[in-house]
């Protein structure tokens, strides 16, 4: 295949006060990229009080603004897109070297979006079980730290990211393509940041995410879901 015809990829970073974490990612991406002058990079603000702006366009990032809300800000994040496929990653999160390669090979090959297999940047042996989990292919083992790809195309008409959902974003939406198309977890590993993790306390955070799990599964409203993570989940 031709450079030429080699599809761009637009990966989309919503951010909140995430300057020192842009300063790092953004180059890092560029240089294990297969092919970076193939890649756009788009970082979307939700009112941040840092300079996440201004370093996102020194690094030669699209930068955006948006309302608070990582549903927001990453569909105006697709909306803005030049690229064929999306690739929606986290600020503390690091994909694998030649990322993009796998990514246009898991698209082009099997027509499928999906996500990387999940390692956390910590020696906790707790986290490295729950990582080890990621590589099932089951809605239950995914997550917005695994990074998400996806064809523009498909991601229009599923409607993009349901904006009530202020947390749980990424959840919902990776349930609507497990319902309606195929996903796919690709062997490489994305390397996420603990910092919630540290923050929290392993056991509290992951039984908090658990009861919203739970709270969603049972068919709780948006709303409720954010007021349990607002009253227990310390942000970052």
């Amino acid at each position: 295949m031709k450079k030429s015809d080699i599809p761009d990829i637009s990966i989309i970073i919503p951010v909140i006060n995430e300057e020192a974490n842009l300063e790092r990612l953004i180059p890092y991406l560029k240089a294990v990229a297969d092919t970076p002058e193939k890649l756009e990079f788009i970082v979307v603000d939700g009112g941040s009080s840092d300079n996440s702006i201004a370093m996102a366009t020194t690094l030669g990032a699209v930068a955006l603004t948006s309302p608070k809300g990582r549903a927001s800000q990453m569909n105006k994040g697709a909306r803005s897109a030049k690229g064929s496929i999306l690739y929606f990653l986290h600020a503390d999160s690091y994909p694998p070297e030649e990322y993009d390669r796998c990514i246009r090979n898991a698209i082009l090959q099997y027509d499928t979006a999906g996500c990387f297999r999940l390692q956390f940047d910590s020696n906790s042996r707790f986290l490295d079980v729950f990582a080890w989990f990621s590589r099932f292919n089951f809605q239950i083992c995914r997550g917005g730290d695994q990074s998400l790809f996806i064809s523009k195309t498909q991601f229009d008409a599923l409607g993009g990211f349901d904006e009530r959902y202020r947390i749980y974003e990424d959840n919902e939406f990776i349930g609507r393509i497990y319902r309606e198309s195929r996903f796919q977890v690709l062997p490489q590993k994305l390397k996420t940041s603990a910092r919630k993790y540290r923050k929290n306390g392993l056991l509290r955070l992951q039984y908090h995410f658990a009861r919203i799990h739970f709270l969603y599964y049972k068919g709780s409203q948006p709303e409720v879901l954010y007021a349990y993570y607002d009253k227990h989940i310390k942000s970052n």
